[in-house]
């Protein structure tokens, strides 16, 4: 997996990125950079609005993401819709993204703000922003030609982070190794890399099994596994699975996908759907490790990982683990032609990243995130269409692409983690009581 996605000819390195082959929330519409914009601009003000407010990108793919927020910075009205200072404040259908309210944090003085025109905040907060943000694109692959300098692009986390680390939709390709639950225990499951044909390999190392046992409940009853293990090893042919739950690849959906998580496919696991009898695993520990270092990386600020996974009581029946090419579902061949993706598991990378930044973690949906950061996909009023009918398309336009981010159905049902670290988490969103820890 790890060679498939980011050797030298690795899925992510080579060819057009993974724009060409499958869309994210970041490519899907402007309002999820204008959310996070917002989110950017509160961990400014709980970090007291420093010098220099590093906003990096942990699996930049093209650089679309931070490509978007630049953008959104140099254009002062843009800045003024994307924190919501752009007009008074409404209902927040108004625009469909983020409604404007008296003391925001990101108003730099709340005691003169409300004395200031909108206008005059969306100068004041666009020029401090723009003045002191660093952008910094995390990606192996090389840098885009036509990438502004003020983005700069490098292989490696850097250290120090003042500000926001961004993972959107990482962590679901850090490569991992998946197991097989036999009667003798979990063994790790091998892989023919230009076939797909899977074997069954050796008893999985100690710090595997200390994972699984914690993170991923073992079946109750292993489905003839035992059988498969004679002679050391096994296959399936190209068209279908065996008893124990070994496959050449599993199986395209033929159907074309506008985003790797659309519900109602295969990919996409029930959270509440427990696994009682299932034999597969994805060991989720390097995502766990990737996940820490991560925020390990962070002195003060907030790191945010937006995913699609799934937790313990819920996980996902034989796995996930799925491929990706040209905006089809495909095999999980990992000969560097396709995504090779699996969904994460969330509990336990949270409950990793928590131990390094000593913080609590919130794990909430991307509807959540997005609502309590003002993005509500309310429709603008209708009154508008008579007053400013170009205004009330444009409108209607954000809010129905806010719609799709916060359909809990669809884009809205990914998971959102926010780590912070040494500072409180900025964004109130009630998650329940099992989603915060």
């Amino acid at each position: 997996m790890s060679q498939a996605l980011y050797g030298p000819d690795g899925f992510f390195v080579a060819g057009a990125g993974p724009a060409g082959h499958f869309r994210t929330s970041v490519h899907a519409s402007p309002a999820f950079a204008a959310a996070l914009l917002r989110l950017v601009a509160e961990v400014d003000s709980a970090l007291g609005h420093p010098s220099r407010l590093d906003v990096v990108d942990v699996g930049a793919g093209r650089g679309e993401l931070l490509l978007a927020l630049h953008r959104l910075l140099a254009s002062e009205d843009a800045v003024g819709l994307a924190v919501g200072v752009s007009g008074e404040p409404t209902h927040s259908g108004r625009s469909g993204l983020i409604p404007a309210w008296a003391g925001s944090p990101e108003t730099l003085t709340p005691t003169t703000a409300v004395r200031q025109s909108p206008g005059e905040r969306s100068s004041i907060t666009a020029r401090s922003l723009a003045e002191r943000v660093r952008f910094t694109a995390v990606e192996l692959a090389p840098r885009p030609d036509d990438l502004p300098e003020e983005i700069h692009w490098t292989a490696e986390i850097p250290g120090e982070i003042t500000g926001v680390l961004l993972a959107t939709e990482w962590l679901d390709n850090v490569p991992l190794d998946v197991a097989l639950h036999t009667t003798g225990g979990w063994r790790y499951v091998l892989v023919e890399p230009e076939s797909g044909v899977e074997t069954i390999g050796g008893p999985v190392d100690p710090a595997d099994l200390d994972w699984l046992t914690t993170w991923w409940p073992g079946p109750a009853s292993p489905r003839g596994a035992d059988r498969a293990v004679t002679g050391g090893s096994t296959s399936t042919d190209a068209t279908g699975g065996s008893e124990s739950g070994l496959r050449a690849a599993r199986p395209a959906q033929g159907s074309i996908l506008t985003a790797r998580s659309r519900p109602g496919c295969p990919e996409t696991p029930q959270r509440d759907q427990p696994n009682p009898h299932s034999n597969r695993a994805e060991i989720g520990r390097p995502r766990d490790e990737a996940w820490a270092h991560a925020v390990g990386r962070i002195s003060r600020g907030l790191a945010v990982a937006v995913d699609y996974g799934h937790l313990r009581d819920g996980r996902p029946v034989d796995g996930t683990l799925t491929g990706y090419r040209g905006g089809r579902q495909v095999p999980p061949v990992p000969d560097g032609s396709s995504d090779v993706t699996a969904h994460v598991a969330m509990d336990s990378v949270a409950s990793a990243g928590a131990a390094v930044a000593r913080c609590a973690y919130s794990l909430v949906s991307q509807a959540e995130a997005l609502r309590a950061l003002g993005a509500d996909g309310g429709r603008p009023p209708l009154s508008l269409a008579g007053t400013d009918p170009v205004g009330y398309v444009r409108a209607l336009a954000a809010a129905s692409a806010v719609a799709e981010l916060t359909d809990p159905a669809g884009l809205g049902g990914h998971w959102w983690l926010r780590q912070p670290v040494g500072i409180a988490d900025v964004v109130q969103s009630s998650p329940t009581s099992s989603e915060r820890r």
